[in-house]
């Protein structure tokens, strides 16, 4: 047993190589079948490995499944804040920023779906879920803060307000494409977003 950064315990295996390729794999099981649905025999068939050693990997699971939700999504934290990296002017940066956010791949909205599912029901992972919305939201925030600091933003409301309306307004398209409402996000879904945060943040760009 472990105890995690967020105060819980959950047990943890060894495994290697192999067993990080297996985490693969169930998150594509579980973008296609659901927290719920997802069981160690539909991980065995998609992966080609034994039930058993799946149970020597994670333990149970539900720690293979919380694992994976995790993993995933971390990852998703780390690609927003590799983004970020690669711009020097705030603006461009935000709109970076928000087009990653807007163009999530279906697949990750729908494991963030089941991710926060999950961790309805989950002290540990409701715990991680809340680490990872502030993660989230930290390189928008550090951008709006850059660009309020070199004068070219002159925000109407706190930092932190405007960047949780705008995190928020992404989120809002989760459930509609995962439920296929939208087939996609329109042009001007994007304009809209842009345009209400530069009217927010009081710059032409």
């Amino acid at each position: 047993m472990r105890k995690s950064s967020m105060g819980a315990t959950r047990s943890r295996r060894a495994g290697g190589a192999r067993r990080a390729q297996v985490l693969e794999h169930v998150v594509e099981v579980l973008s296609e079948r659901g927290y719920a649905a997802t069981r160690f025999t539909d991980v065995a068939q998609a992966s080609g490995v034994a039930v058993s050693t799946l149970q020597g990997y994670f333990g149970s699971r539900e720690d293979m499944l919380i694992e994976a939700l995790q993993g995933a999504t971390t990852g998703e934290v780390e690609v927003l804040a590799r983004l970020a990296d690669g711009f020097t002017d705030p603006w461009q940066q935000l709109v970076a920023l928000v087009d990653r956010g807007l163009s999530t791949p279906v697949p990750t909205w729908r494991m963030l779906m089941e991710f926060w599912t999950a961790a309805a029901h989950d002290p540990e992972l409701r715990d991680h879920a809340a680490v990872l919305a502030e993660q989230y939201r930290q390189p928008f925030r550090e951008t709006v803060q850059r660009g309020v600091d070199a004068g070219v933003f002159s925000p109407r409301s706190e930092v932190t307000a405007i960047v949780d309306v705008v995190v928020a307004t992404m989120d809002g398209f989760l459930y509609p494409l995962v439920l296929g409402h939208l087939t996609a996000l329109h042009p001007d879904h994007r304009a809209v977003v842009l345009d209400q945060l530069a009217f927010m943040l009081g710059t032409d760009s």
